[in-house]
């Protein structure tokens, strides 16, 4: 009874999705056409033509590398930077550490809007505007959630396995490389696919920073594709899909370890 419920659900969220798809794959006339319920997930006959020419009437594809150097930089820095701010903060011991952790958690309380201008005029002055720098280099400075995030699956590593690694004789950068990092792995997979949405799906991010058509992300893309094609529905959808399906195909790959991050985050043994 359970599994029928959350089957069932599942398909009620997944029912626009599905229609985004199948709407993709319509000629014109039968997406201004009503045919019933059943119709809007039925394309008669498929199209797929009109995956085709969204990469013909602009630059689609640069927008896909654009987007996918801009993720992977930032993925790459969220996850180097916060893992190790995160050690330091929940394995080792210095003066202060406890009142650094607290004004780290207060800049969660600081809305992104409030330094959006600020950020924009240091990133101005250093020559960065048009470039992809502002949207990745910030990441291999931390961000607070997540250090947050992997600090309390830190803490609940039994301090056991450090004490005979210190005995054996590894230090702190050892014992962080070959004995932490493997035990965290679910936890870090699960930060990474947080970072790896909010960074495919930006859309403030490039549209402040980027005004150059080569250099546009996928969001600022659809946006632009919206603006001159937003009558083709079926070519909007596609366009739409086609931004969509890595997010998707992500998701379910790294599924397992996703729920057991967010699982076991917080428990302390």
């Amino acid at each position: 009874m359970r599994q029928g419920t959350l089957i069932a659900f599942s398909l009620l969220f997944a029912l626009p999705f599905l229609g985004m798809m199948a709407t993709s794959l319509k000629e014109e006339a039968q997406i201004q056409t009503f045919g019933g319920f059943f119709s809007l997930f039925w394309p008669r006959p498929i199209r797929w033509e009109n995956y085709t020419e969204v990469f013909e009437f602009v630059p689609f594809a640069r927008y896909i590398l654009n987007t996918a150097w801009v993720t992977l930089m930032s993925v790459i820095g969220t996850a180097l930077s916060c893992s190790c701010a995160a050690y330091a903060f929940g394995r080792l011991r210095w003066p202060g550490r406890d009142v650094f952790f607290a004004v780290l958690i207060a800049t969660m309380m600081l809305p992104a809007q409030v330094t959006l201008v600020p950020l924009f005029l240091v990133f101005s002055g250093m020559g960065w505007a048009n470039s992809f720098k502002p949207l990745w280099v910030p990441s291999f400075f931390g961000v607070a959630f997540y250090i947050f995030l992997l600090r309390q699956f830190f803490l609940t590593i039994p301090r056991d396995l450090e004490e005979a690694a210190e005995i054996d004789g590894c230090g702190y950068g050892r014992i962080f490389w070959t004995i932490l990092m493997p035990l965290m792995k679910p936890a870090l997979l699960a930060v990474m696919v947080f970072q790896f949405l909010a960074t495919w799906n930006d859309f403030v991010g490039p549209m402040v920073y980027l005004n150059r058509p080569d250099l546009l992300t996928l969001a600022i893309g659809l946006q632009a594709f919206r603006s001159l094609h937003g009558a083709q529905w079926g070519l909007l959808l596609a366009a739409s899909t086609i931004m969509t399906l890595p997010v998707v195909i992500l998701f379910f790959a790294a599924q397992k370890y996703f729920v057991e991050g967010i699982t076991l985050t917080g428990l302390k043994s």
